[in-house]
Order: structure tokens, then sequence, then C-alpha cells
């Protein structure tokens, strides 16, 4: 098998959505979510990322890639990704690096299925296809408007409709990525020459990032699409009302107030501790009660904070923690600054759904019976830990916060 460069173009200007590349999905930046698709896949041995951003060009290289800066003529809405891809095999020749294959790889994709882009890689590298591209198959009939505003059957006989049963489907681009033979591809100047064939593509990952209302989509279906990853991360970052607690509290008449936390979620931050996780807890109330908990927790501790995301840089800062390593778990809008600014934003299952778009992860149990403990368990297991059995419910624990008088 000859070998094979993934290459990401990625440039930074988009009309639709503006920093499209740099959008996350899943909490991730779209361009770090083809990085490592392609990294992941069988056959790619180098991912390059070619654009002309020097934000883009700081995420693709954090994000394993190696960079290709791309001059502007290049970069603007006119130019062709063919183009911007002869430039990167130009430059990578002249690094002395000549790929028998090219995977062109496209950010805009977010759920890329890296087995299917390994397999595009197999065909052309051994020698079966000279092209191959991501589609869908499809058995939808579709139909052409005419001159004169009728319409009439593309593909199809209108007057023949067999059963879905009785033909066979057409295929469906899905933009995703485009493998292919470099020397044909040089030849050509175009993705699509020789023998074509098509790697077929689960249906609920062709989705292909144009318009905001797109973006949206692919945020929303992040959580049932994405496969689970190990939570590996240096310290963990929580809100404190809707997470340690179920977001409610119970007030008497004479002021005194109480939340439940859960004991189980104490036994998680207590591991966590134990293996040398740095913690905080940070919260917008200015409330007794969450330094009540924090001081029985053991653990960091930031309340009455207005801007919590410049409170946990500054945090970060101190302890010589890199943001891309902190685990931030939260549930409603005021938790988006943090989300946006960490590695690994997390939220409860029944967040804000502002901050489940903004999620890596959400959580399968609820503020207040689990949440904490489950991420601990996550985190732990991502450090090879010795395995934590969980218990079959959460027991509670109540803090009460005496009557501040008037």
């Amino acid at each position: 098998m000859s070998a094979c460069v993934a290459i990401i173009p990625a440039r930074g200007g988009s009309k639709g959505i503006p920093r499209k590349n740099l959008a996350r999905v899943g909490g991730v930046p779209l361009l770090a979510r083809a990085v490592r698709a392609a990294r992941e896949a069988r056959g790619i041995e180098l991912v390059v990322v070619s654009t002309d951003d020097d934000e883009i060009a700081a995420v693709a290289a954090a994000s394993g890639a190696r960079v290709v800066r791309r001059p502007g003529e290049l970069a603007g809405d006119e130019a062709s990704s063919e183009a911007a891809l002869l430039h990167a095999l130009a430059a990578l020749e002249a690094d002395g690096i000549e790929p028998g294959t090219v995977a062109f790889v496209q950010a805009t994709s977010p759920f890329i299925d890296t087995d299917a882009l390994g397999e595009a890689v197999r065909l052309i590298g051994d020698g079966e296809l000279d092209s191959v591209f991501s589609a869908v198959p499809t058995y939808g009939f579709v139909w052409t408007r005419n001159a004169d505003g009728t319409y009439s059957g593309l593909g199809h006989d209108a007057a023949h409709r067999p059963r879905r049963q009785d033909r066979e489907p057409h295929h469906l681009e899905t933009g995703a990525f485009y493998v292919f033979d470099a020397a044909g591809f040089r030849a050509a100047g175009h993705r699509f020459f020789g023998r074509i064939g098509v790697v077929e593509v689960p249906e609920q990952t062709a989705i292909e990032i144009d318009a905001p209302e797109e973006l949206e989509r692919a945020r929303a279906i992040a959580p049932l699409v994405d496969r689970p990853e190990p939570i590996d991360v240096d310290a963990v970052v929580t809100d404190f009302d809707g997470v340690h607690t179920d977001d409610s509290v119970l007030v008497r008449s004479d002021g005194l107030e109480s939340v439940s936390v859960s004991r189980s979620d104490g036994m998680g931050v207590k591991l966590l501790r134990a293996a040398g996780i740095r913690l905080l807890i940070l919260s917008t109330e200015t409330n007794e009660v969450v330094a009540a908990r924090a001081r029985k927790l053991r653990v960091d501790v930031r309340h009455g904070v207005e801007d919590k995301a410049a409170v946990l840089r500054s945090w970060a800062e101190e302890a010589g923690v890199d943001l891309a390593r902190v685990a931030y778990l939260g549930n409603d809008v005021n938790d988006l600054g943090c989300l946006a600014s960490v590695g690994w934003p997390v939220v409860v299952p029944e967040a804000h759904p502002a901050a489940r778009a903004a999620a890596r992860v959400v959580l399968t149990r609820t503020g207040g019976r689990g949440a904490v403990r489950e991420l601990a368990e996550r985190v732990l297991a991502a450090r090879a830990a010795t395995p934590v059995a969980s218990p079959s419910a959460a027991t509670s624990h109540v803090f009460h916060q005496e009557r501040t008088d008037p």
C-alpha cells in the first residue's frame, strides 16, 4: 500500500458562518474533529492542515497536524479546494514527502466515519480504484425544474415507480472525504478521475455544515453520534447549583436554606484528589452552603463570581494547568464561557439546551444524583486507575446555610 497523507483545507474566511472551521460541535472545534478522525483512520500516516489563518494553524498544531501556510490568493471565496490541495502537495514535496495516496478531508463534516475513511485509503493504496468518495445510498425520486416551470423526473421514469426493494439506489456525496491516487490527481487536476468508487457511510453522519441551521443540527445530534472518549485531564472544575445539587433549594420561613448533595459525588471527589487531579468549585452564588460543601470535600472554591470564565482562566494559570486538559462540568447559560474555554466541556443531562450544544460530553446521571461521580469515574478510567464500582443508588446529605440578617 502506498503512503497516504490526509490534507484538510481550512481557510480563515467564511461568509455563511464566521470562523466556521473553529465552530464547536460536541464541544470540539470542527477542525480538531477532522484532524482527530484523520489521525485515527487506518493507513493515514500524516495529517496536514492547509490554512492562511494563525488561530486555525494553532488549533491544527495542537491537534497533532502539520501546518502548511497557504498564500492569500488561495484562501479567497473563489479559490478551489483542488488548488489548495496541489499547493499543499508541492509544499510537502519540497520537504521530501511524496505520498502515493491523498485523503482530502473536510472539516465542515463533523461526523467523519474513520472506518470508512480507512477503507477508502485501502482501496486506493491497493490499486483497486483511482478515486473514492464518501456517500450515502438514497432511494429518493429526484425531480428537476424545466425552463417552463414544470418538473421532470431526473434519473427515473415518472410513469414507472418500482418498489424500493426492486431498484438499485443512487449515491449522494456527503462531502466528508475524497481519497485518490496522488499522481492521477496531479495529472487530472481534479478529485474525480479514472476508476471512481464510493464508500458508504451511515446516514446520520452525513451532515455538511454550510449554514447556521446545519451547525445547530450537528450540535443537537452530537451526543447521539459521537463515540464515548476517555476523559484524560489534569483538572476538574465544576459549577455547584445543578451539578453538586439538583438545582433546588429548601427555604424556611426564617430564611434558613438547605440543599441536597450526593455522598456518591463526595466519594468521586475524594478519588480524584487521591489521583492527583486538581479540583475547583466555581459558582456565581454568594452562598455559605457552597463554601461549606467545598470545605467538606477539601476542594478549592470560588463563589460569588460574576465572570466565571475569567476566574477559571486565572485559576488555571496560577495552578499551571493547561485549559485544554481541564474538564468543566456545568448546567446552564452562565457556564457557557467556561465550557468554551476548556478542552473537555461536560454537562448534566438536564442542562440548558445552549449548554448541551456546547458540551463535548453529556453525562447520564443528573445533578445532585451522581453526575460528579460519573465524571470522576471517567477521568480515573482514562488514567487507567483501578476501577471503582458505582453504588446502586446515591445517598444524600443535607447542608444548611444559616440565615443572614437583612
